[in-house]
């Protein structure tokens, strides 16, 4: 097994922690996220996730970026770091989507990749008109939606025609130089999502939560019937590295102190959840700071710490760590300096 790759989250969403925090206010701007993913880059961060929101998760006041715009302007200005857009498969026509994403991947040099996400939001899909079944259905668009932009991303033709698409001989042009197609992620933990990622998804993001769920939820994916090459994971996790445990046991219980602020963006966001999303019963039994699982990961420590946690990961299947922080660039670079070198250090030897 080679060694794991780490990634950050884009900051289209302004932070991943407290909006209120003294040292990381909201902060969604444009320039913002140009320089983070430059610096990244720049730190040795092997991929980047831009979330697919048209609305804050925080609150309809906070500004959000938009993913597809900011990954096709990324593309033209980083060099080497992989560039992963969400997309909610509502949001766009497979054959319009299909298209937008050979686009970025010429632009990019071969570096993009799409992450499914069949959504949670469901006021957002409220507010902007879209289609937003109960879970089975929306899995079952998505795998239709899927089917499509598979098809299309290899350069087609795609003839498809299911319950909710059609499509006659569409070929879209030009197709990547570099490798058969895009790579395609996914996310989602319930049993649809995982019949999903193991059917027709090169790599399936996991959200953060102890060592043992994270093993069983790839031992499960795993042994179910797939045609290629085998499922890669990876996985999303908040950190907090310090010298020594208690020094990041302390930041911790400060991060907990400030989250005590967010208790209207708490409300606001827990109104606006469908009620059968698996992710948000997860995120219920392992409170955590961040999105996604965050801290519940348990990459909170100090230096050492946190690499032995990251090599246990890995140890389970783990490919790609997409990590949060906050303050985000203070701590991505701090990451960077002294996990980073641990884990790649002890790969060579």
């Amino acid at each position: 097994m080679s060694g794991p790759r780490f990634g950050v989250w884009a900051l289209e969403e302004g932070c991943f922690g407290s909006p209120h925090h003294p040292e990381d206010p909201h902060d969604a701007r444009w320039e913002r996220v140009r320089d983070q993913v430059l610096l990244a880059e720049e730190l040795g961060y092997d991929s980047t996730l831009i979330a697919q929101l048209f609305i804050s998760p925080f609150g309809e006041d906070y500004d959000q970026g938009e993913a597809w715009s900011l990954a096709a302007a990324l593309a033209a200005l980083t060099s080497r770091i992989e560039l992963i857009a969400a997309v909610k498969p509502y949001s766009y026509p497979p054959g319009v989507l299909a298209k937008m994403a050979l686009q970025i991947e010429e632009i990019s040099g071969g570096r993009f990749a799409v992450n499914l996400v069949n959504g949670w939001f469901a006021t957002e899909a409220r507010r902007l008109g879209l289609t937003f079944g109960d879970r089975d259905e929306r899995y079952a668009y998505g795998r239709e939606w899927i089917t499509i932009v598979r098809e299309l991303l290899t350069g087609g033709p795609s003839t498809f025609q299911g319950r909710w698409f059609r499509t006659d001989g569409y070929r879209p042009r030009p197709v990547s130089r570099w490798r058969d197609r895009p790579k395609i992620y996914s996310g989602g933990e319930s049993e649809p999502a995982r019949a999903l990622a193991a059917d027709a998804c090169d790599a399936w993001f996991i959200n953060g939560q102890p060592l043992e769920r994270v093993a069983a939820l790839i031992e499960d994916v795993r042994a179910r019937p797939r045609i290629g090459p085998p499922v890669e994971f990876g996985m999303a996790a908040f950190v907090i590295a310090r010298d020594t445990d208690a020094e990041a046991a302390d930041a911790l219980a400060y991060a907990w102190e400030i989250s005590k602020r967010d208790r209207l963006e708490q409300e606001w966001i827990s109104g606006q959840v469908a009620p059968d999303v698996q992710m948000f019963k997860t995120f219920e039994e392992f409170p955590h700071i961040g999105t996604n699982g965050g801290t519940a990961a348990g990459l909170v420590g100090s230096y050492d710490t946190v690499a032995r946690r990251v090599e246990e990961f890995h140890d389970a299947g783990i490919d790609l760590f997409m990590l949060q922080f906050q303050p985000f660039e203070a701590e991505m670079s701090r990451f960077a300096e002294h996990v980073l070198c641990r884990v790649k250090g002890r790969v060579r030897a």
